[in-house]
C-alpha cells in the first residue's frame, strides 16, 4: 500500500491553529443564552431581597392609627417614670404646667382636684411633651401629694372607669371611697387620641364626631377618668373612644419611696 506524499514546496493546513482559537472565542465571548441566564437570576435576587425588605418594614412599622397608639403608649410610660423620679427627688408629685406653651411646673399649690388638673410639665420632668398625635399630654394629681410629704400618709384621689359587655361601668382603678382604699391611684395622664385635645401649639382641637361621649367626659373629668378600649363604632355605649390612659399605682409609688427613703440615725 502506497503512501501517497506531498508535494514538494507543498504543506499540509494545520487544524491546531483552529482550535486555539475557538477556545479563545468562547472563553472570551460567552453564548447570548448565557448571558441572559446570568441577568435573568441578578434580577430575580434583586426582586427577592427588595420583596424581603418591603415584608420586613410592613410588619415592623406600625402604620397609621396603630404608629400613633405605639408613640403614645410609649410616652405615657415614660411620663409615668418621670413622675416617679420626680417623687424620689422631690419627696411630691408635680402641680400642672403654668399653660399649653409653658411646661413649667405652676407654682400655684393646689386646692382641690380641679386645680390639680391640666397640662402634664413637661419642662420640670425633662421629657418630650405631646403624644402620638402630636397633642398635650392631660394630667391630674391628688392635691395631697403635690403639696405634702410623700413620706407620711397622703389620700390619693384618682379612679378609673371601664365599660363592660353590657355597657355598664365598672372601676379599673380605685373605687368610689378612695378615703379607705389604696387602690385609687395619685395621678393620671390621658392622651386626648385621635378626637379633642391641645395641639403642641397649644390650639385646641375641634372633634369630628360629636358621638364621642366617654371622651367628651374625659376632657372635663378631675377625679373619675373613662379608660376603656378604643373603639369607631359610634352605636356603642360611650360612642367612639380614642383616649390612651396611664397613672402612677399607688403602692408602687409608696414602694419607691421606701426604697430611697432617707437613713435616721439613731442617736449615740
Amino acid at each position: 500500500m502506497s503512501t501517497r506524499q506531498p508535494a514538494p514546496g507543498s504543506h499540509r493546513p494545520s487544524v491546531q491553529p483552529r482550535r486555539w482559537k475557538a477556545h479563545w472565542s468562547l472563553t472570551q465571548h460567552p453564548p447570548l443564552a448565557r448571558q441572559r441566564g446570568a441577568a435573568l437570576l441578578l434580577l430575580l435576587l434583586v426582586l427577592g431581597l427588595g420583596a424581603s425588605s418591603l415584608l420586613i418594614s410592613m410588619f415592623s412599622q406600625p402604620k397609621g392609627d396603630l404608629r400613633r397608639q405605639a408613640v403614645t403608649r410609649a410616652a405615657l410610660a415614660d411620663a409615668r417614670e418621670a413622675l416617679i423620679g420626680y417623687a424620689i427627688i422631690h419627696r411630691r408629685l408635680p402641680r400642672p404646667a403654668l399653660s399649653a406653651l409653658d411646661g413649667r411646673e405652676s407654682s400655684q399649690p393646689c386646692v382641690d382636684d380641679a386645680a390639680c388638673t391640666g397640662w402634664l410639665p413637661w419642662t420640670t420632668l425633662g421629657i418630650t411633651p405631646g403624644d402620638g398625635w402630636n397633642k398635650l399630654l392631660r394630667y391630674s394629681v391628688s392635691p395631697e401629694f403635690t403639696n405634702g410629704n410623700l413620706d407620711q400618709a397622703a389620700e390619693a384621689t384618682k379612679t378609673l372607669l371601664d365599660r363592660s359587655d353590657d355597657g355598664g361601668i365598672f372601676y379599673r382603678v380605685g373605687s368610689a371611697n378612695c378615703v379607705v382604699d389604696d387602690r385609687c391611684a395619685p395621678a393620671v395622664i390621658l392622651s386626648s387620641g385621635r378626637h379633642l385635645g391641645t395641639s403642641l401649639a397649644g390650639i385646641e382641637q375641634v372633634s369630628a364626631v360629636t358621638d364621642n361621649l366617654d371622651e367628651q367626659a374625659n376632657a372635663e373629668a378631675v377625679r373619675d377618668f373613662m379608660a376603656r378600649a378604643a373603639t369607631d363604632d359610634a352605636r356603642s355605649l360611650g360612642g367612639s373612644f380614642s383616649n390612651e390612659l396611664g397613672w402612677v399605682p399607688l403602692r408602687l409609688i409608696r414602694q419607691r419611696l421606701r426604697a430611697t427613703a432617707p437613713v435616721t440615725k439613731s442617736p449615740q
